[in-house]
């Protein structure tokens, strides 16, 4: 019995997902869940823009994770996965303007406000600590 296409993709992603589901992250699988969560979330909220490719799974997932075990952190955390649960990411993104799509991409949300992006270009040539230390200096100035 041969697997589909569809099913392998599924199989292949879930660890990706399981990335960021595993250390507290809320998934936004479509629309109507990012337009319930993300706006209306009182205090700071997180969104990452997940994403299969290598500087996700590099730089930006453990980056987020370690800025995570931060004392201070948001009170809500978001993530959408590029690629994948198209419908879901385009609505967030809505929230992202003026950046132009970025996958993977990091924003930080206060009151429904974007106050911190980092973009994938900010990713990419970075480290996962240096990702890291960025975001917890964000945590640090808007989550108090």
């Amino acid at each position: 019995m041969s697997m589909s296409f569809e099913r392998y993709m599924l199989d292949m992603v879930q660890p990706m997902r399981d990335d960021l589901t595993r250390i507290g992250i809320e998934e936004l699988r479509t629309p109507e869940a990012v337009v319930e969560k993300l706006p209306d979330a009182k205090g700071t909220a997180l969104l990452v823009i997940n994403s299969v490719c290598g500087c996700a799974a590099g730089q930006c997932r453990p980056g987020v994770a370690h800025a995570l075990q931060s004392d201070i952190k948001p009170d809500h955390l978001f993530t959408v996965f590029a690629g994948q649960d198209k419908e879901a990411t385009a609505k967030a993104r809505e929230y992202l303007a003026p950046y132009p799509p970025s996958s993977p991409s990091i924003a930080l949300f206060k009151d429904g406000e974007l106050v911190h992006f980092i973009e994938r270009h900010q990713i990419e040539n970075r480290s996962a600590a240096d990702i890291a230390a960025d975001l917890t200096s964000a945590f640090e100035r808007y989550c108090q």
